[in-house]
């Protein structure tokens, strides 16, 4: 449902749905209801201001029958945000596309406490591209490639690409070299396979049972050494002296050996990797999650979790040409 009030400062007015019925006769007393003890005399700022609008754009004031309207949307009072030290680099920017090597810690769209401190909102203040739209999410926590639509005409083209997986991505992490003890060997490349399902109300993602509905192919791509120094003279091998199956490193990213991989989903679901990475064993360094959930503490930002969206490749809609683009970022767990 399209807005009638424009983007404002990067950020779009957000949506309320009024109720059918209840003790309120006007729309803003409803709205008293739910905020006013927030910021009442801002509520009615808003509404004197002509900023509270309905359905094609109609202007509320204070006395607006609540039964008038389904739908309203005003513009929200953003706290102020702490700046995350983390910067945008822009990698590519034509008359359809935007695409940015994200860093870890930014998220990609506003949400929560990070509203003006989000991938979006950032870019969109930035280059004065207030119809900027993102073509698909990365975590907060995790760096890389990341796809925006900076043209509204053409969007759905793209839409369709990611709603067809006609888009492949490629992810690298660091994690443990070997399994986690009780966990089995893993012959590489491998393929993992499940039912994954997050809802709203919940941190993790959780396996359940039922007909697979995310797979990620999984492949070693070297060694490294304790705390990230890599082992040049080993690609996809067994330490000296470690018999097959023993582990040699902990998935909590402690002291032991470590390697690099790279991740291919075949699908899309939240903490898919992560989730896929833990199942065998070998949970992403600096994973406050998986495998196991840690107590919340403020962002460490020299801890960032070692997941990286290296590339995204498709056909382009516009040009029909195939197009790969590649983020310029490296683990800094992988050097």
């Amino acid at each position: 449902m399209q807005s009638p009030l424009p983007v404002r400062d990067g950020v779009n007015a957000t949506r309320l749905r009024l109720p059918d019925a209840g003790p309120w006769d006007t729309a803003m007393d409803y709205m008293m209801h739910r905020w006013g003890h927030i910021d009442p005399q801002g509520i009615e700022d808003r509404f004197d201001a002509g900023e509270i609008r309905g359905e094609a754009g109609v202007v509320l004031d204070r006395t607006t029958p609540l039964r008038d309207h389904t739908f309203i949307w005003y513009y929200r009072t953003l706290p102020p945000e702490t700046r995350i030290p983390v910067e945008l680099n822009i990698l590519h920017q034509d008359d359809h596309l935007l695409v940015v090597d994200k860093p870890h810690f930014l998220p990609t769209t506003p949400g929560g406490t990070y509203i003006q401190e989000s991938a979006l909102v950032r870019l969109r203040n930035q280059l004065g591209l207030p119809d900027l739209i993102p073509m698909h999410r990365l975590d907060r926590m995790t760096a890389g490639i990341l796809l925006l639509s900076t043209n509204p005409e053409t969007r759905g083209k793209y839409q369709v690409l990611f709603e067809k997986r006609q888009v492949q991505k490629e992810y690298e992490c660091v994690a443990a070299a070997e399994p986690a003890p009780g966990n089995p060997a893993v012959d590489f490349p491998v393929v993992v396979r499940n039912r994954m399902t997050k809802s709203r109300s919940y941190l993790l993602a959780e396996v359940i049972d039922g007909e697979p509905n995310a797979e990620t192919r999984i492949e070693r791509l070297r060694m490294l050494g304790a705390a990230g120094e890599t082992d040049p003279g080993r690609s996809d091998s067994r330490p000296d002296g470690a018999p097959d199956g023993a582990p040699n490193s902990r998935p909590d990213g402690g002291p032991g050996r470590r390697a690099l991989y790279r991740l291919e989903p075949h699908s899309g679901k939240t903490h898919q990797l992560r989730v896929h990475m833990a199942s065998l064993g070998l949970g992403i360094v600096n994973d406050a999650f998986y495998p196991e959930l840690l107590d919340k503490a403020p962002d460490d930002y020299t801890k960032p979790l070692q997941l990286l969206a290296r590339a995204i490749r498709f056909v382009d809609p516009i040009s029909g040409s195939p197009v790969e683009y590649r983020s310029g970022l490296n683990l800094s767990e992988a050097r």
